[in-house]
């Protein structure tokens, strides 16, 4: 692939394979989610090598090193020899995940719930919480 000297972010972000369409990535930049060095960038901002970006998308965020930059879009094999994922391993997804308390859902269209539905809700939140509760305790 033939590399560019002048890259917009929002093309860049596109071609890594950080955004699905290069419009999702242009509306993150007019939104403020794409950021260097805490400040927003707008989606014709040129890319240079080595920078680094903060880029958040829904609940990830991502810290992202310029290593070359692509004009088009790629395979995602090739796309990471374009750039440098240095997002910590707390700030990953699959790391919060893990740690998330567990929420309750009832069916949509379920009515309210019953006095009996309403004690087992209880019992459930109270057995979470003495649980967790003891656990900082002991620390």
């Amino acid at each position: 692939m033939p590399e560019k000297e002048k890259l917009r972010i929002d093309k860049y972000l596109w071609a890594i394979r950080l955004f699905k369409t290069r419009t999702l990535a242009a509306d993150a930049c007019k939104a403020g989610r794409i950021k260097k060095d805490g400040q927003n960038l707008k989606a014709s901002y040129e890319v240079k090598l080595g920078d680094i970006y903060n880029v958040s998308k829904g609940l990830e965020r991502k810290v992202v090193k310029v290593t070359g930059l692509l004009e088009n879009r790629v395979d995602a094999k090739k796309a990471v020899d374009f750039y440098e994922d240095l997002t910590p391993v707390q700030d990953t997804h699959s790391f919060q995940s893990m740690f998330q308390a567990p929420t309750l859902r009832r069916d949509r269209g379920a009515g309210r719930p019953t006095k009996r539905d309403r004690r087992e809700i209880d019992d459930l939140q109270e057995g979470y919480f003495q649980n967790n509760t003891k656990d900082s305790d002991e620390e």
